[in-house]
C-alpha cells in the first residue's frame, strides 16, 4: 500500500560516464546534474515499486532540484527520495543528494503510476 513516508536511497560512484563533460551538460569531469537528477528519480521509483499493483510502474513527470556542490571522479553519491503525498496516480517526493555528509542538491519530484502495457501501447 502506498503511504507517505516510503523512502529509498540509491547510490552511484562517479565514473567518466556520468560526468558533465561526457553527458554534454558541461565541460568538466565532475558529476553531471542530469546524472544526479536521474539518481534521485531512481530512488523515488524504487521507494514505491514494491507497493504497486501487478503490471504497474511509475514514470517521472517533473523534477526540480538545486545542485550546489561538485563531485569528482570516484566520489560516492547517495540520493534519497521520500514519498510526501499521494493524490490518486500522482506521487510527490522530497529528494536529496549527498556525498558523505555534504549536501549536493535537494528538491521535489513528481511521478505518476501507470499501467506498463497501456503506457507502452501509446508509443
Amino acid at each position: 500500500m502506498l503511504k507517505e513516508g516510503l523512502t529509498h536511497t540509491s547510490r552511484l560512484v562517479v565514473t567518466e560516464a556520468v560526468t558533465a563533460a561526457k553527458m554534454g551538460s558541461g565541460d568538466m569531469a565532475v558529476l553531471a546534474t542530469p546524472a544526479m537528477l536521474a539518481l534521485m528519480e531512481n530512488a523515488a521509483m524504487l521507494a514505491v515499486a514494491p507497493h504497486l499493483p501487478e503490471g504497474a510502474t511509475t514514470v517521472g513527470g517533473h523534477i526540480a532540484s538545486s545542485h550546489v556542490k561538485p563531485t569528482a571522479l570516484g566520489g560516492e553519491v547517495t540520493a534519497t527520495a521520500t514519498l510526501t503525498k499521494v493524490e490518486g496516480r500522482k506521487l510527490h517526493f522530497a529528494v536529496t543528494a549527498h556525498e558523505g555528509d555534504a549536501l549536493l542538491g535537494e528538491g521535489t519530484h513528481l511521478r505518476f503510476i501507470v499501467d506498463r502495457e497501456k503506457f507502452l501501447s501509446k508509443l
